[in-house]
């Protein structure tokens, strides 16, 4: 009986920037090698528990949304300083987020559920911001409920929460980045709103 081979899949966001994208872009910015090219490193999914950070059945929810929407587990993270104001102390026991961070094949196929499945489920819908990026090109985006995404049942939106998705872009510029995510199909909103 013969071994069976198993076939990877490329993704298809990969598949298409490698073959297509990348090209492009190294014309439309005007590059002289395509190791200039901005290209999406990783993409790190994060959520605060805040107030509700002793309230274990919400910290366990946001801990499993997260884990059933990127397809990983997710690191707990503990405050870095003490804020009196919000009762917290440095590295207390109770964590103050999660966060986890996506490379390789499971971030591009990540990208493209966002990009394809889940903003266009979120209400009132009219683009995502272009004000969004840092000096080094990185994009964030905030989401105010996780029901967008098709994982997540009924049960699981029974406590709402919201996340961050920062999309960190190796040789990324605002200009840059900003025709990379495009390229990807990012629905940023029209000009001038």
């Amino acid at each position: 009986m013969a071994a069976e081979k198993t076939v990877k899949v490329t993704p298809r966001l990969k598949a298409l920037y490698n073959d297509k994208i990348a090209k492009e872009l190294k014309e439309q910015l005007g590059l002289k090698n395509i190791n200039q090219v901005p290209k999406l490193e990783k993409v790190v999914i994060s959520s605060g528990v805040g107030k509700k950070r002793e309230d274990k059945k919400f910290t366990e929810t946001v801990d499993l949304t997260l884990t059933k929407i990127t397809g990983q587990a997710t690191t707990s993270r503990l405050a870095k300083k003490s804020i009196a104001t919000f009762k917290i102390r440095k590295g207390m026991g109770a964590p103050v987020g999660y966060l986890t961070t996506l490379r390789n094949d499971k971030m591009y196929e990540f990208v493209d559920r966002l990009i394809n499945i889940a903003l266009p489920h979120v209400r009132d819908f009219h683009g995502v911001s272009r004000k969004a990026f840092d000096k080094q090109g990185n994009y964030n985006l905030g989401l105010k409920e996780q029901t967008v995404f098709p994982e997540i049942t009924f049960e699981d939106a029974a406590v709402l929460h919201g996340l961050e998705i920062t999309f960190i872009i190796k040789n990324g510029s605002k200009e840059g980045s900003t025709k990379l995510l495009e390229a990807f199909g990012m629905p940023f909103e029209k000009e001038g709103k």
